[in-house]
């Protein structure tokens, strides 16, 4: 048996309203899990681009990009392969942490202290993972 991995996609589709939910609904019919979803306008154009992070064996995946080829507001469909995977968090922290601390702690996961206020301080960190799972503990 075939192990089950991540895929990548990127779907074009016309930028209309109830596109999302024809291509949501596919993988709803057919018993499929989306893992991430990300939905932007292309810029200067008519067209959206839907990134979809999904599993699966090759069975599984070769059929997901069938059923969405078949979709009528799908455009194009790109399997990515070597994917870089990258979270954000922002965090708000009690403002009785010493800034400094925070800002050395922030800076070793890519981030940066965003905004202090009286009560609290807003920190963002970009990473992978991994890496931001071990920053909010």
């Amino acid at each position: 048996m075939e192990d089950k991995s991540t895929h990548t996609f990127s779907v074009v589709v016309d930028n209309k309203s109830g596109v999302l939910g024809r291509v949501v609904g596919m993988f709803a019919a057919r018993g499929y899990n989306i893992d991430s979803l990300t939905v932007a306008p292309i810029p200067e154009s008519k067209y959206s681009r839907i990134s979809i992070v999904t599993n699966g064996d090759k069975r599984v995946i070769d059929q997901i990009i069938k059923q969405l080829n078949k979709l009528v507001p799908v455009l194009k469909v790109n399997e990515h392969k070597d994917v870089i995977e990258k979270d954000t968090v922002l965090i708000k922290l009690p403002i009785t942490q010493n800034l400094s601390d925070i800002d050395v702690l922030a800076r070793a996961y890519n981030g940066s202290i965003q905004n202090v206020t009286e009560d609290c301080i807003i920190v963002a960190a970009t990473d992978s993972p991994s890496r931001i799972a071990n920053f909010i503990r």
